[in-house]
């Protein structure tokens, strides 16, 4: 069973919900990301999401932007990422999901990605710029590697959108909660109750909800309604704030357990 629908699994059983952190791969070095990976599972990270830089990330805002120019400088890609998961592997099972844009995958090759990435210990995929509708180049290659192809649904999505698209997502259903870019503030919690129950009615799959998330108190509000709590422009700012001075894996650990701390049921 691919290590996502376990922890889903494991995080039901016990009342609870998962937290889902991001990070930019090679911000500020691979070396610091594979400090980081352990640190956010011993502060309480469920999954780790790890971005892949990229220099058009048309669905980020500027702190995700800044970090993604911040990886690409350290000479972070693709293969080197699936070397780092590698090396990951023998250290931690926490699921790891890559959210990279469809340029990078394609120059790669897709069944060529999509073989090396499990035989790395990827376990989903997150292609923000690729729709379920578009996502046929990826759709055999992962199904034949045993990795999740996780969709985006966003406020404005119609029900037969909302419907097709919980169908088609594995892993979980990655719900955005605000029209606009990461990094954005979270607002509307009534819209977000409203749209995770209208997206329950068409998939038994976890629904997990991110932008917007920056605090322990907005990660105990979306647990209260999702599968999952996704935080990414918080964790990362901290990355950019801290990645020279000694202090980066203490800070991004210590916000993370405070994060964790807050969704705990009761």
């Amino acid at each position: 069973m691919n290590r996502l629908d376990q922890t889903f699994g494991r995080l039901k059983a016990k009342g609870e919900k998962a937290l889902i952190t991001y990070i930019m791969a090679g911000d500020p070095s691979l070396q610091d990301t594979e400090q980081l990976v352990l640190e956010l599972e011993r502060a309480g990270a469920d999954i780790i999401e790890l971005g892949v830089p990229f220099s058009d990330p048309i669905a980020d805002g500027p702190v995700i932007q800044q970090a993604a120019e911040r990886g690409l400088q350290s000479g972070t890609s693709l293969r080197r990422i699936l070397e780092s998961v590698t090396r990951l592997r023998d250290m931690t099972q926490i699921p790891i999901v890559l959210m990279a844009y469809y340029n990078n995958i394609h120059a790669f090759g897709e069944a060529d990605f999509c073989s090396k990435a499990a035989a790395a210990g990827v376990d989903g995929l997150i292609v923000p710029d690729m729709p379920p509708d578009e996502a046929g180049p990826l759709r055999e290659p992962a199904a034949a590697a045993g990795l999740h192809l996780i969709f985006l649904l966003a406020p404005t999505s119609t029900a037969s959108r909302r419907a097709y698209v919980a169908k088609e997502s594995g892993g979980f259903v990655y719900y955005v909660s605000i029209t606009g870019i990461t990094g954005a503030k979270l607002n509307d919690m009534a819209g977000v109750r409203d749209n995770v129950a209208k997206i329950r009615k068409h998939t038994k799959t976890p629904v997990a909800v991110g932008f917007g998330v920056a605090t322990p108190e907005d990660a105990a509000r979306v647990a209260e309604t999702a599968d999952g709590v996704i935080v990414g422009s918080a964790i990362v700012r901290r990355v950019g704030e801290h990645g020279q001075d000694g202090r980066l894996v203490h800070e991004v650990g210590s916000f993370v357990r405070s994060l964790k701390a807050a969704m705990q049921p009761g």
